[in-house]
């Protein structure tokens, strides 16, 4: 052998033994999958076993000679049993013959079933429920002898590994009784609560000299939004303190008439005149002082003017009436206002409305003191109150009716001006079984929920009542606590109509 090949030799038998090493250490990885159960007549169990369908293209379950032919009928009428029997090959008389039927189905529900001689057949009318999935035992009697036959026939049902079911995120729970709420959504706005809006005017005008308070700014009850020269109000002072002294001179002469009269110094002609004039400086006096409570003074502030200085008497704090936001001001320094101008809006945001917009197809669900929920699809904002208010009229533009929800707002996250959703609730109902509208699929022309028992899964038909949107009212199909798929139940759906199981009988 040259050189050359036997280098070539050496470089063959170095790579065959690392490609050994390789397929050594690479691990072949098992492959879990969905194992899908058609319909079928599955696997029959008696003492003289046959798999052949009879004429009727039913099951044949054999004893000897003695013969039952078992099917489903579902042809224009509801699915039931019918049997035709025979002995060697011959028709026997029916009411010899003892026949019942028990299924066993997902989740050790049994039916039993007892038959009735027909024409040429027996049969139990009683229907056989969707799906015809079940382990069957047939017991028969005729002339002293008993026969007895089992086998079991699946449809829409899958088998799935647990672990598999976990990691695609197919979950389950038990199905229970819950409470259903038939709901309504109607457009809204946010609004400013107009019992908790303060719409300031002066009642006096004048020229603004201070504005203390800016859009935006936070409130307190009594504080001073904004000083204004009013000369108008220095006249109502001016005019105030006069009615004061002559009060008091009026109550000294009346006092002192009186001291004099009852000494019979003076007549009584000239202590009447005495107390006419004081009474009608009091009346003069008290007009005074409704006047500038009247002008937004309080009671503090108009006993203090006698003490305080004549270069104040134009001055006017305006204040908050309440506590709250600015939410609107119309004011500058310098500015001259009239005594009816709105110079600011003061609004108290711990809680604002929701003005619904209400068809009129939709008044007949809408009444004072029902739940409403608020919903701001863009922010994530949500929100429970009551509809305190429906309006008693129809826009004759709009052609739609309001209604209103008070909603706390304690943090201003709900803003006047925001569109919402408000979802009222205009049925509440306790039912048995309930259950997540995710579990509900569509299967052949069946509304269903998939039940789950260890890691079978079965379609399950069911009829249902009401809905919320969340959960859903089961009528018929399903018991309290059976387990059903409440996520990903689509994927099962999937699965069973990708295997392309059949539906005979």
């Amino acid at each position: 052998m040259g050189k050359r090949e036997f280098i070539v030799t050496c470089v063959i038998v170095i790579l065959g033994a690392l490609a050994a090493v390789l397929m050594g250490m690479t691990e072949k990885k098992p492959v879990v999958s969905f194992q899908a159960h058609g319909h079928g007549h599955g696997e029959e169990h008696g003492h003289d076993h046959s798999h052949d369908l009879g004429p009727n293209g039913g099951k044949v379950l054999k004893d000897g000679p003695f013969e039952v032919e078992l099917l489903i009928f579902e042809k224009g009428t509801e699915p039931h049993f019918r049997a035709y029997v025979s002995n060697d090959g011959k028709p026997v008389d029916l009411k010899e013959v003892t026949l019942s039927v028990e299924l066993e189905r997902l989740g050790d529900r049994v039916t039993v079933f007892d038959f009735t001689p027909g024409a040429d057949y027996l049969f139990c009318i009683a229907p056989v429920e969707e799906p015809h999935s079940f382990f069957v035992k047939a017991l028969a009697e005729w002339r002293g002898q008993e026969f007895d036959w089992q086998y079991t026939q699946y449809e829409a049902r899958l088998t799935l590994p647990p672990a598999l079911a976990k990691s695609i995120g197919i979950e389950s729970s038990a199905a229970g009784p819950g409470t259903i709420k038939s709901t309504l959504d109607l457009p809204g706005e946010i609004a400013l609560n107009a019992d908790r809006v303060s719409h300031v005017v002066p009642r006096v005008p004048g020229v603004v000299s201070e504005s203390r308070k800016n859009l935006g700014d936070p409130i307190r009850k009594g504080e001073v939004l904004a000083i204004i020269d009013s000369r108008e109000l220095g006249e109502a002072k001016s005019n105030y303190l006069v009615a004061l002294e002559r009060e008091k001179l009026a109550r000294y002469n009346f006092e002192r008439s009186e001291t004099l009269w009852k000494k019979q110094i003076i007549p009584e002609k000239e202590f009447l005149t005495a107390q006419k004039s004081f009474l009608e400086e009091k009346i003069q006096y008290a007009a005074a002082g409704r006047k500038l409570k009247t002008l937004g003074l309080s009671d503090k502030e108009i006993v203090s003017l006698a003490d305080g200085s004549l270069a104040d008497l134009t001055r006017f704090e305006i204040r908050a009436a309440l506590d709250g936001v600015v939410v609107r001001k119309h004011l500058s320094p310098g500015e001259w206002v009239k005594e009816d101008a709105e110079i600011f809006t003061v609004a108290d945001l711990s809680d604002v409305w929701v003005d619904i917009t209400v068809y009129p197809q939709d008044l007949r669900f809408v009444g004072i003191g029902q739940k409403a929920l608020v919903m701001a699809d863009a922010s994530g904002l949500q929100s429970e109150g009551t509809v305190s208010y429906v309006g008693p009229l129809v826009g004759e533009e709009s052609r739609t009716a309001k209604a209103r929800v008070v909603i706390p707002n304690p943090k201003g996250m709900w803003r006047p001006g925001i569109f919402v959703k408000v979802r009222l609730t205009h049925e509440e109902r306790a039912v048995p079984v309930v259950v997540r509208n995710e579990a509900i699929q569509r299967y052949r022309d069946w509304t269903v929920v998939f039940v789950n028992y260890g890691d079978e899964y079965e379609v399950r038909p069911v009829e249902l009542g009401l809905s919320d949107g969340e959960f859903t009212d089961v009528r018929k199909g399903l018991s309290p606590g059976e387990p059903y798929v409440d996520k990903k139940s689509f994927i099962l759906k999937a699965e069973l109509e990708k295997s392309g199981i059949a539906h005979e009988h």
